[in-house]
Formats: C-alpha cells, sequence, structure tokens
C-alpha cells in the first residue's frame, strides 16, 4: 500500500496533478442534464461542478466489509478495519513498529490478503496476537529480493512494457517462452505447458484440459501444505493452516513472514474449523465456545464486491430522463467494451466489469485510460456535443461475452470455497453478463486497438 501511494504520489508531481486535485472532497451526485450536454456533480462541500465528461474509476475494491457477527457494536476496546488503520492507537506505520501495541491484546478476524500483510506486524509488536481463522490462506513463498544493479543497467527502453504484458499472457491462459517475471504467479501455467508439450500435441481437449489442469493444481496446493508444515513448528497449527481447496478458489498469497509470525510465543491461530467466530462481546470474541478477552479488534475481512454501484461507489449517478446507474444495472451489468453505458452521454466507467480480467490491475486501467483519451479527443475534434453506446452495440458487446464464456465449466465456482471470486460462495446464474472478456487482458487491449484504428468509432452515437 505504501510503495503504491509513492508511486501514485510521483505521477501526480510528474504531470502536475496536484494543481486540479480536490482532496477531502467526497461526490453526492452526478447527474446529466440534457440542455447544456454537460455532467453537474455536486459534492459534500457544496460544490457544484459542471464537466463534459465524466470518468467513474472508484476502484475495484473499494468499500471496506464488516462481517456480520452478532454482538459487533457492543465491543468497548479499540476496533478498526485494516482499510482504516488506526496509527494513532497502534503508532508505527506501513512498515511497522506499531509500539503501541507492546502491552495490548490483539485480536484479527479474517486470514486473507489483508491479514498475511498485517499479521507479522501485529505479531511483532502486540503483547499478544490471537489470528481468528475461517478458512485457512493459501500462503506460498514470496522470496522477494532486491534488483541487481548489474541486471538493470543492461535493460532496454521499452522493458517495463513488456515486461508487464509478458506477465497478463502468462498469468491469463497464454503462453511466452520467455518469462520476464519469474515469480510464483507464473508457476502453474509453466507446468501446464510442459505438460502438454509431453503429450506429444500441440493442445487437449476441453475435458482432457481440465483434467490435467485440476492434476497440477492439486501438486501446487500439496506443496504449498508441505512448505506450511516445514516453516510452521508446532503440527497442530501448522495442519490448521494448510488450505484444501483449489489455488484460485480464492486469491493466492505470496508471503515470507506470515507463516513464521506462527512460532512466536505471543501469537495464537484459533481455528474456527470454517464456522467463524460465534460473537463478539464488550471485552472480546468468543470462538468454539471460548472468549478471548481483547484490548484492540482488528477487521481484515475485506471488501464489498458486486454489490449495488451507488452503495460501494457512495453516490448515484444519474443519465438521462432521470435513469440511475442503479436502476440500469438492477437486473444485469450492461456496458459496451466495459467502459460506455446507453443513456449515460459522455460518462466512462473504469472497472473489472465486462473488461479484460487481469491480476495486476496497473495493466487495465492503463488500456481502459488510452482508450478513454482517444475518445474524448476525437470526440473534441469531431465537434461533438455527446459520445454514447448504442443500445444495440451494449447488446452486442453482452452476447459476445456470454458466447465466450460458455466453455467455463460453472461447478469450479460452485465448489469452491467461499470467497469474492464466487459471491462468497453463491455464485449467481444471471452472473454471465458481468463475465470478463474471456481471451485475457492483452487480447482486449488489441481489440480496443484494432477498434481504435479503423477510425469510425463504431457501436458509439456522435452528435
Amino acid at each position: 500500500g505504501a510503495e503504491i501511494f509513492e508511486h501514485c504520489r510521483a505521477l501526480a508531481r510528474r504531470f502536475d496533478l496536484y494543481r486540479d486535485a480536490l482532496f477531502q472532497t467526497g461526490v453526492t451526485e452526478v447527474c446529466w442534464d440534457e440542455a447544456s450536454a454537460r455532467w453537474h456533480v455536486r459534492t459534500d462541500r457544496g460544490d457544484l461542478l459542471r464537466a463534459r465528461f465524466v470518468c467513474m474509476a472508484i476502484g475495484f475494491l473499494e468499500r471496506p466489509k464488516l462481517p456480520g457477527i452478532p454482538g459487533l457494536e457492543c465491543f468497548e476496546g479499540r476496533a478498526f478495519h485494516t482499510a482504516r488503520w488506526d496509527y494513532d492507537y497502534t503508532g508505527g506505520d506501513a512498515n511497522g513498529n506499531l509500539w503501541k501495541l507492546s502491552d495490548k491484546r490483539v485480536g484479527i478476524i479474517g486470514t486473507g490478503a489483508s491479514a498475511v500483510q498485517c499479521v507479522p506486524h501485529l505479531g511483532a509488536s502486540s503483547a499478544h496476537l490471537y489470528v481468528f481463522q475461517r478458512t485457512p490462506a493459501g500462503v506460498d513463498v514470496r522470496d522477494n529480493r532486491p534488483t541487481d544493479p548489474d541486471f538493470a543497467s543492461h535493460l532496454e527502453p521499452g522493458w517495463q512494457q513488456r515486461r508487464i504484458e509478458n506477465f497478463q499472457v502468462l498469468t491469463c491462459g497464454g503462453w511466452e517462452a520467455e518469462d520476464l517475471v519469474g515469480d510464483r504467479w507464473t508457476d502453474v501455467p509453466h507446468r501446464i505447458h510442459d505438460a502438454i508439450v509431453a503429450t506429444g500435441r500441440d493442445a487437449l481437449p476441453p475435458e482432457e484440459m481440465r483434467a490435467l489442469a485440476e492434476r497440477i493444481d492439486f501438486e501446487k496446493m500439496a506443496e504449498i501444505r508441505e512448505h506450511i508444515a516445514r516453516v510452521v513448528e508446532d503440527p497442530a497449527t501448522a495442519a490448521a493452516l494448510q488450505p484444501w481447496y483449489r489455488q484460485f478458489c480464492k486469491r493466492p498469497c505470496f508471503h515470507d513472514d506470515y507463516l513464521p509470525t506462527f512460532n512466536r510465543p505471543n501469537v495464537t491461530l484459533v481455528d474456527t474449523r470454517g464456522r467463524g467466530v460465534e460473537r463478539i462481546t464488550k471485552t472480546g470474541v468468543v470462538a468454539a465456545g471460548r472468549e478471548y478477552p481483547l484490548d484492540c479488534l482488528v477487521f481484515a475481512t475485506g471488501f464489498e464486491v458486486s454489490t449495488d454501484y451507488a452503495r460501494r461507489a457512495g453516490y448515484e449517478t444519474i443519465g438521462r430522463d432521470g435513469l440511475t446507474l442503479s436502476e440500469k444495472w438492477h437486473e444485469r451489468f450492461r456496458s459496451f467494451h466495459g467502459l460506455h453505458l446507453h443513456g449515460f452521454p459522455n460518462c466512462f466507467v473504469m472497472s473489472l466489469a465486462q473488461s479484460g480480467y487481469t491480476l495486476n490491475f496497473p495493466y487495465l486501467i492503463d488500456v481502459q485510460a488510452r482508450h478513454i483519451a482517444y475518445i474524448v479527443r476525437e470526440a473534441l475534434a469531431r465537434g461533438a456535443r455527446c459520445v454514447e453506446a448504442t443500445a444495440e452495440a451494449e447488446a452486442a458487446w453482452c452476447a459476445e461475452l456470454a458466447k465466450r464464456g460458455e466453455g467455463f465449466d460453472p461447478t469450479f465456482a460452485e465448489q469452491c470455497t467461499p470467497s469474492y471470486y464466487n459471491g462468497e460462495g453463491m455464485p449467481d446464474a444471471r452472473s454471465l453478463d458481468r463475465n470478463f472478456f474471456i481471451g485475457g487482458p492483452t487480447e482486449f487491449a488489441e481489440r480496443l486497438a484494432d477498434w481504435r484504428a479503423e477510425g469510425s468509432l463504431a457501436g458509439l452515437s456522435i452528435r
């Protein structure tokens, strides 16, 4: 988080973005005015801003989610979500040294990606840490290390883009002869490719491919379980930390300090065996029939996914004829290229929905930003008052995504442990319209590039 934040600050300084930024300002409503062909943007500071174009870039994981545990509101100690970290209470910063916790009993609920990052710091700083686990994380080796200066000095211009695209292809079903990243993310794709080559065929039928992927997935998860057993000294704790699901049922995690933290004498794993915490009291947490007294409770419980867009954004977007975005998407997500919305002129939405899904979000953000910039430039050059997706283009895009998704086996999501990947264990049959562009992020980027090269802005109404 701290590194990403510093990168954003560097971008803002480089491109002079601070000049036009409105910090500590929340949008309360975005409403289209047909007469002026402008968007009226209202804020919680009483502003009324008028814009020709608006871009919704609220992020993918933006609204923290608290668990529905009885008694949550009763706890009298200090409590906060990992996304709203209370450094005034803990001391320290994103690099750790949470020195104010040295005499505190701390509990953390959740063992996903957020917990994997903060548990090592909490364990190192608190008097005692209790980690309440419903489902163990699949934590593989990260093996983070400094970049060799000699290696860096021989990189040719453009190496960043080549590296980014190489990673996209390898992690989204494609193949590259050279792995420019070479981390654990690309391990399974390499194994699948090698197994196909070993058959002497260029490709396998769908059923054989699914069986092969399942076997390699099991082998990979067995390695992760063996790794956990080697690192964690107490056999019972090690067994409880081992995941028994397929690797991509939950977001894979990579960390070199999370597992060793459970060897500390001041760290206790409270494994609820899939049941979760029973209740929260004034003084602590009850799990497996026992109460654990706490001074501080941290919720590493993730973010809302696929809930109402206005709820996640914190404001309603009102298009032509009073149509709200919530109403438009009430039954299913609809868009053109995942960016344009019929009924919402001069409006762009940056999200994963109906776009090229990627494990590395900045790549997709860059692809979408370049595409939006092109459309804005073209609209201004052509003297257009409004640019808007046609209903036909929306319908065609949704139909194409549905067609591309027909080969996906729905039983994978249905059989997975609950996570935001499968609607917390309740995959929605209607989610086909919310699917990503099957083919990967690089093919999606090429599709948009070809569309721009054609030049007619097909699918958009320009007036």
